[in-house]
């Protein structure tokens, strides 16, 4: 069985309109989990506790997205040539 890792982590962004945090040393790791049901209502959690900084934003990141197993070279091994 293939296990599909998601991670879910957050912070202020310098503008609610963009990406962008404020202090990437500030980032919320709330942490990793097994399948996408249970990182979501992690998200839902956190976002709704932030709910009045309008510059909180938390996401969900899918970590098995990272490695594809199937190639022999992934786009993340490519970064240490």
């Amino acid at each position: 069985m293939t296990q599909r890792l998601h991670l879910v982590f957050g912070g202020e962004l310098t503008d609610p309109s963009t990406n962008v945090f404020r202090d990437v040393d500030d980032i919320h790791i709330v942490g990793i989990f097994p399948d996408y049901a249970t990182a979501y209502n992690a998200w839902k959690s956190e976002a709704q506790r932030t709910v009045d900084n309008a510059h909180m934003r938390y996401f969900i990141a899918h970590l098995h997205r990272l490695r594809d197993e199937e190639t022999q070279a992934s786009s993340t091994e490519e970064l240490g040539d």
